[in-house]
């Protein structure tokens, strides 16, 4: 083994795919609201917590908004969403996502999902990969979402493992920061190749196994 001990994951973008179900719920939201919503829009959320996301929504709203009324309309959204998640099964995982899990795992590495989601545990244990991490930081550990480093710090602490010895997986820019402020080297996935701040590039999951195993 090289030197990462543990890889932490991000969830939504790197191991399964649940933007469309964010979209919808949004876009729900949205459009009761009279809001201009669009996907463009939809992909600024991505590795922001709820409320922060609904600020984004709000950013086209004709007028003021009471915090509670915040929190309520942020709860529908959420309520839409998880009833969406509902339609997630294990065949929505990638077969290079689930091949490059059970090689790290049998190699020894010690592996977590770090995620601002507070549905992280639910996504799961829908797509069947609850057993294949060792710990789930999430949004119901943190008070701070990406990219302040505390939900890949939490994971850390999960494992037992010092931060200088993780690989953080990420397809958000705002997840890249996060690595970066936590200490830990970060290999960027789909759209955060873009922002040219990751430490390794990734066409697919599985190149993590000629960068962890080599």
């Amino acid at each position: 083994m090289g030197k990462y001990t543990a890889v932490i994951f991000d969830l939504d973008g790197v191991i399964c795919h649940t933007d469309k179900y964010h979209y919808q719920g949004w876009k729900a939201v949205a459009d009761e609201l009279g809001i201009y919503f669009d996907e463009v829009i939809n992909n600024r959320l991505r590795g922001v917590s709820r409320m922060e996301s609904f600020d984004i929504v709000l950013e086209r709203y004709d007028g003021d908004m009471s915090p509670e009324d915040k929190v309520k309309w942020a709860s529908k959204k959420n309520d839409i969403y998880v009833q969406l998640l509902e339609n997630l099964t294990p065949t929505d995982v990638d077969d290079d996502v689930l091949k490059t899990l059970k090689e790290l795992k049998s190699s020894g590495l010690k592996l977590a999902i770090g995620s601002s989601s507070k549905n992280a545990q639910f996504i799961l244990k829908q797509i069947g990969l609850t057993d294949m991490f060792d710990q789930i930081a999430d949004g119901t550990h943190i008070s701070n979402s990406k990219p302040h480093p505390e939900v890949f710090l939490k994971a850390a602490d999960f494992l037992g493992v010092d931060p200088a010895v993780c690989l953080v997986v990420e397809d958000a820019e705002s997840g890249v920061d996060a690595a970066i402020a936590a200490g830990m080297a970060c290999a960027a996935i789909s759209d955060a190749v873009n922002c040219g701040k990751g430490d390794y590039n990734l066409t697919k999951l599985s190149d993590l196994l000629e960068i962890i195993l080599r």
